[in-house]
């Protein structure tokens, strides 16, 4: 079992950028698929991007592709969500989620959610 708590979200200009974080319990973390998703009022649930347990391989949705860089620090227990050029388009909760798959590239494939964290970004 994995708990999940994001922290960083927080009211940001355009073009800015900001870094997510996601800290896990449980001492499986270091062979999960870390990913994050968001959520915008009155849209469904988006993936963003995923990590593979090592670091190793990443995945982007195109629509934060090139902006956005996910990365994981297994010593402690720790994902990361580095955002840059933001768009108004970005705001949206950010949801941290864990995999038992080596990757996880589609939110059907995630077993574990954090509560989210809002990122707001003014134009």
């Amino acid at each position: 079992h994995v708990q999940l708590v994001e922290s960083g979200g927080v009211l940001v200009q355009a073009g800015g950028s900001l870094r997510l974080s996601c800290t896990a319990s449980g001492r499986t973390f270091s062979r999960c698929g870390m990913g994050w998703s968001r959520q915008a009022p009155g849209k469904e649930r988006e993936f963003v991007a995923a990590i593979n347990w090592s670091g190793g391989a990443t995945y982007y949705a195109d629509s934060v592709k090139g902006r956005f860089t996910i990365s994981r620090d297994n010593a402690k227990n720790t994902v990361f969500l580095q955002m840059n050029s933001l768009k108004p388009e970005d705001t949206a909760v950010y949801y941290c989620a864990a995999t038992s798959a080596p990757i996880g590239t589609s939110i059907p494939q995630y077993n574990y959610w954090g509560q989210g964290t809002q990122v707001t970004v003014s134009s």
